[in-house]
């Protein structure tokens, strides 16, 4: 902790004198997750980082970042402290200290984790007094590695109740907890996601991601395995694609025109995704221009002395109202920002 500079750190009260606990801390930059970007991550007593949306008892379970997930107890000790720092580019967490709940005499643990702006994560053990191996996880779970799910919703089994929501992990980073010992590391280093494109083109031509689907109503690029699942499936965004693709003509029967570039199906459906959109442009500019002159024509009618185009020239100063812009009144309120920072505190239940 002492060896990232431009920063305060903060030692967590709460955290430091409690037991499965876990604390919400706002961040200072967006992390890139799996592809998302965060803002706030959830601190747990447990030696691990929650990262989802919605808090629950069952934190263990997926979405976290664990540089060592254990029965840990801070507030046996007042040497055990959690502290983290954020200078805006690293965010690091750190278990001072830390021992485990009903076996406090093996020893004090010291490890930390730390979340870079670029997506980097990079966990570092100081103090590791005995094998992991042999920590029983019939308390807690005992783990080290990253994981991600998402959440759909499904009808109730009961006609009356209220959607069930299912968490599914679709991806898991699992570190072999006998190679942690003193002074060890680990770095993970993000890899591109579909997530990344904000075009149909880069979506489908891109070489660093594959298996990428471009939604063209929600304008997302995905493989339909992200926090987005619930949303992806909403709007038939697969169906989508599907369609798109099975519209096209096999290549093998397609004559080869000199001078002629060849489109792949994908591209093709960007393509259409520019004409639908001009031929929708196209067809309101018309509707508009067919009402302007029902509407002239209407003026006219109730208005005789008006039935010579040039009165509706000469008049248009006095008859048309203008439309200005009050530099006094801003077209948009502003919104009061975040305050101080609010801690919420949730009970990290067992696995």
């Amino acid at each position: 902790m002492s060896d990232v500079r431009h920063g305060q750190v903060r030692v967590h009260g709460i955290l430091s004198n409690s037991y499965k606990q876990a604390v919400r801390v706002a961040l200072s930059f967006d992390f890139p997750f799996y592809g998302h970007y965060l803002r706030q991550i959830t601190i747990a007593t447990g030696g691990f980082i929650f990262t989802g949306d919605i808090t629950h008892r069952m934190l263990t379970v997926t979405q976290y970042i664990a540089p060592l997930m254990a029965n840990f107890d801070p507030s046996f000790s007042k040497e055990s402290t959690v502290q983290y720092l954020d200078n805006g580019e690293v965010f690091v967490i750190q278990w001072e200290q830390v021992r485990l709940s009903g076996r406090e005499s093996v020893g004090a643990f010291t490890f930390q984790a730390a979340l870079y702006k670029t997506g980097t994560i990079t966990f570092s053990y100081r103090d590791i007094p005995m094998s992991l191996d042999v920590i029983g996880s019939a308390e807690h779970p005992v783990k080290a590695g990253l994981s991600d799910a998402f959440m759909v919703m499904s009808p109730s089994s009961q006609s009356t109740g209220s959607p069930r929501q299912t968490i599914y992990e679709y991806h898991r980073v699992e570190i072999d907890t006998t190679k942690i010992t003193n002074y060890s590391a680990v770095e993970f280093t993000p890899l591109p996601t579909c997530l990344m494109h904000d075009s149909c083109e880069l979506c489908h031509s891109s070489n660093q991601t594959s298996g990428c689907s471009w939604c063209h109503v929600l304008q997302r690029c995905s493989d339909g395995m992200d926090r987005h699942r619930q949303e992806w499936l909403d709007y038939n965004c697969s169906e989508e694609d599907y369609s798109r693709g099975d519209s096209s003509t096999d290549s093998s029967i397609t004559p080869d025109i000199e001078g002629t570039t060849a489109l792949t199906p994908l591209q093709k459906g960007c393509e259409s995704d520019g004409e639908d959109a001009a031929m929708i442009a196209g067809i309101t500019a018309a509707l508009v221009l067919l009402l302007a002159l029902v509407l002239v024509a209407l003026y006219i009618n109730c208005h005789p002395a008006a039935a010579s185009p040039l009165y509706l020239i000469q008049r248009r100063k006095s008859y048309w109202p203008s439309l200005k812009f009050q530099k006094q009144q801003p077209g948009y309120t502003e919104v009061e920002g975040e305050g101080r920072e609010k801690d919420s505190i949730v009970e990290a239940g067992p696995c």
